[in-house]
């Protein structure tokens, strides 16, 4: 019986989302300025970066993530920091992981919050100064970190 409430409730906020236009995008011009911020202007690229996390989170308040750099972490290539974007959020860097060579793997497993349906983002920095990014959209049903709330 609770798999069929799970996907009769999963179904109607997905046709939410459909009625309302789907998870609006965010702004290019914010990402930018904010990945300017976050890298001192160094050159974003794609790739490397694995975002885990479920499409369609129940509520925002406690969304599981999971973060993997392709690093061999030795001494001459290693992360040396992840910083967790959710630009939709009212304070848009969630988080930031310092790494290095002794971390053994570039990974990190927790928790986020989700103020609204968006695109989170994993920035990392590697030890050649190189900035490389993944993400993923969530869908979230019960929102949260909303201001003055």
């Amino acid at each position: 019986m609770a798999t069929r409430r799970r996907f009769l409730f999963t179904l109607s906020a997905l046709a939410g989302i459909t009625l309302a236009g789907g998870v609006r995008a965010q702004a290019p011009a914010e990402r930018e300025a904010l990945l300017r911020q976050i890298t001192g202007g160094a050159a974003v690229r794609p790739g490397r970066v694995t975002f885990d996390t479920p499409e369609l989170a129940d509520n925002g308040h406690a969304v599981p993530v999971r973060i993997a750099v392709d690093s061999p972490m030795t001494a001459a290539d290693h992360v040396r920091s992840i910083t967790v974007i959710a630009e939709r959020n009212p304070r848009p860097i969630v988080a930031k992981f310092t790494l290095g060579a002794y971390s053994g793997r570039a990974q990190v497993v927790t928790r986020i919050r989700l103020a609204d349906n968006q695109e989170v983002l994993a920035l990392a920095q590697m030890s050649d100064g190189s900035y490389w990014m993944g993400g993923a959209r969530v869908v979230v049903t019960e929102l949260a970190c909303l201001e003055g709330g």
